[in-house]
């Protein structure tokens, strides 16, 4: 008996031995290997799949508000992500720690969950980390386009990456890489160009959000650089931009030819960066709703162009696979995961997904095998991002926020964003750079002296907002009190009459009127005006001094009427937080460099207009902008 047991351990040392030689964990009843970092992702993943049951699937394949979500939906559910929609935060001007706090409760709650799997949580870091209040606010990326500068715009990234981190968030759902093909859109803005090889070097974010993918690595494969880093999402796929007439969510008419050669160069170039995830466009192509499009999502985007990481939908994106949204909702469940949708953005009702999503699959009409690939996914994205390591924000990274190395890169930014489209009447010697100090100055406009108006929407609520109490930054008008020489009086009277500006004999008036913030829908527009009388005060102001007009708007506007009588214009977009970026270079302490992103047109009449066109007839065409030198405003 004693010499059988001692052969029996002789068998069990020897197995242990061989385990170890083969690189396999040792037998241990509490091990479980997906656990283990030690081990190769695929290995880890299959481990995890293995003990999962349905419903621990579908959770991870379920994405919920942070408004709704509770410790016992995650934990429960094993819900597999949580997001704060545009405007939702802990409270009323939380602070980086706060909203630290709230990530790291809810992480723990899914950590409490019977596998223990960690939730990634996701946020709508377009311009900079814009839901937070006093977080650095960069240009749009439509200012950003005008930089031309894919360098700038990876540091930017870089920078959003680490705000982001400050508030214990790891999923930025960001960059947009629409080609916007008409300016009516409402989220032009959003997009970098109407030109795709534009949007193409823009892409450069990705490696600035997530890591550059180190020397021999391999393309196209979901990457984290670290715990400084963020997962980035390419968005919204595919053809967003080219609606028609630029109605938000509207139908892409265009060609085989015309979707890979105008909407898709911007993807291509994201899946090569390593991009982790892609979220689906409202829109549709040729009628069909991308959110339905399995030619496009799983056929192409998958198989084709080999993406590895996750597809996700939009904000309850798959309700409006029918018209009316949510008509026949099983159906759009059953058309949006058919199609190739890995994880669902539901927001609020986690239930009613989950549950019509298992009947699918418990009737056979959704297959396991389409099941298991999003969860693969999904999975192998936060063993990528070493998730299951280190699920908990880190408090070293809470300075980051709207640190001042932040911005002062939105400040180059904002001077790099800004494009002189006049600059003198005729033969008359150019106006700009102006003078520092000239006796008085006037500086009129209902967006001078607008923080809120400044940054545009997508900024600490979803519409944006009004007024130098939104978040922390400089206006126009503070930047150039600033700048000026401490002798020169500068006068500030948002919408003067003729009289006024002409009985006050000042040197120059600087004017500076654009459009009110908006978002997606409430952003489209037939008309493209400027808001709050901008023309009227033009017309007042110019008409009686010489005046620079710099306009603030997400797109080309309406002004041909009016550029005769202005001496120079500036397209300013919307540069964010650090309006000191303006100041720099109308005073030329930096020299005008911008290039337009996209085609200014005469009339709405003429839309949509793009670069190449049979008849393109611009105000000012793709790519102008008069440069300066830098003379220091003297």
């Amino acid at each position: 008996m004693a010499k059988l047991s001692f052969l029996s351990m002789g068998v069990i040392l020897f197995l242990c031995c061989c385990s170890v030689i083969a690189g396999m964990a040792p037998a241990d009843p509490g091990y479980s290997k997906y656990k283990d970092p030690s081990q190769p992702v695929h290995a880890r993943i299959r481990d995890l799949m293995r003990r999962m049951t349905l419903q621990e699937k579908i959770g991870q394949m379920t994405q919920v508000d942070s408004s709704v979500v509770t410790p016992e939906i995650l934990k429960n559910y094993s819900i597999g992500s949580v997001l704060s929609g545009g405007g939702v935060s802990p409270f009323p001007r939380a602070k980086a720690r706060d909203w630290m706090d709230m990530v790291n409760r809810f992480q723990n709650s899914s950590l409490s969950s019977r596998l223990g799997i960690p939730i990634i949580y996701g946020i709508d870091a377009v311009h900079g980390h814009n839901n937070v209040y006093q977080a650095t606010i960069f240009p749009h990326n439509v200012g950003l386009g005008a930089t031309r500068d894919p360098d700038l715009v990876k540091r930017i990234g870089a920078a959003t990456a680490l705000e982001v981190r400050a508030t214990g968030i790891n999923y930025a759902f960001a960059p947009c890489i629409a080609a916007c093909r008409d300016p009516r859109w409402g989220r032009c803005y959003e997009s970098y160009s109407e030109d795709p090889s534009i949007v193409k070097a823009m892409t450069s974010i990705i490696p600035g959000l997530q890591g550059e993918i180190p020397a021999g690595g391999r393309k196209g494969v979901p990457y984290l650089g670290g715990k400084d880093k963020v997962l980035a999402c390419a968005k919204h796929y595919v053809g967003d931009g080219g609606t028609t007439r630029g109605i938000n969510e509207n139908n892409t008419v265009t060609d085989w030819h015309g979707l890979l050669s105008i909407h898709m160069p911007g993807y291509y170039k994201a899946i090569i960066e390593g991009v982790s995830t892609i979220m689906v466009s409202y829109s549709s192509w040729n009628g069909m709703k991308m959110h339905a499009n399995r030619f496009l999502v799983t056929d192409f985007l998958k198989n084709t162009l080999k993406f590895r990481g996750f597809v996700i939908s939009d904000w309850k994106g798959i309700d409006k696979i029918t018209t009316p949204p949510g008509a026949n909702y099983t159906y759009s469940v059953q058309m949006g995961i058919s199609a190739g949708i890995d994880m669902v953005m539901v927001p609020f009702n986690h239930t009613v997904f989950i549950d019509a999503l298992t009947q699918l699959v418990n009737d056979n009409v959704i297959p396991m095998s389409r099941i298991d690939d999003a969860v693969e996914r999904i999975l192998r994205v936060k063993f990528m991002m070493g998730l299951f390591e280190n699920p908990l924000g880190d408090q070293t990274y809470l300075s980051q926020l709207g640190s001042q190395d932040h911005r002062d890169l939105a400040r180059e930014a904002v001077r790099k964003s800004l494009v002189l489209l006049k600059n003198g009447q005729n033969a008359d010697p150019p106006v700009l750079p102006l003078a520092k100090n000239a006796s008085k100055i006037l500086v009129a406009g209902s967006h001078a002296n607008n923080l809120g108006y400044q940054c545009g929407g997508w900024t600490i609520t979803w519409q944006g907002g009004s007024g130098n109490n939104l978040t922390s930054g400089t206006t126009i008008l503070g930047a150039i009190s600033k700048a000026v020489d401490l002798e020169t009086e500068v006068v500030f009277s948002e919408n003067p009459d003729a009289d006024f500006v002409k009985s006050h004999n000042f040197s120059y008036a600087i004017v500076v009127v654009g459009e009110l913030p908006y978002a997606e829908t409430a952003g489209d527009s037939k008309n493209l005006t400027l808001a709050d009388r901008g023309e009227d005060i033009i017309s007042k102001v110019c008409s009686s001094v010489k005046c620079v007009v710099v306009v603030v708007s997400g797109r080309p506007v309406t002004i041909e009427p009016l550029v005769a009588n202005m001496d120079a214009l500036v397209a300013a977009w919307l540069p964010g937080s650090e309006g000191e970026g303006v100041a720099d270079v109308l005073f030329g302490d930096y020299g005008f460099t911008g290039k337009s992103p996209m085609t200014w047109f005469k009339t709405v009449d003429q839309l949509p207009m793009n670069v190449g066109d049979p008849h393109y007839d611009p105000l000012f065409p793709l790519g102008f902008g008069l440069a300066t030198e830098p003379t220091g405003g003297q």
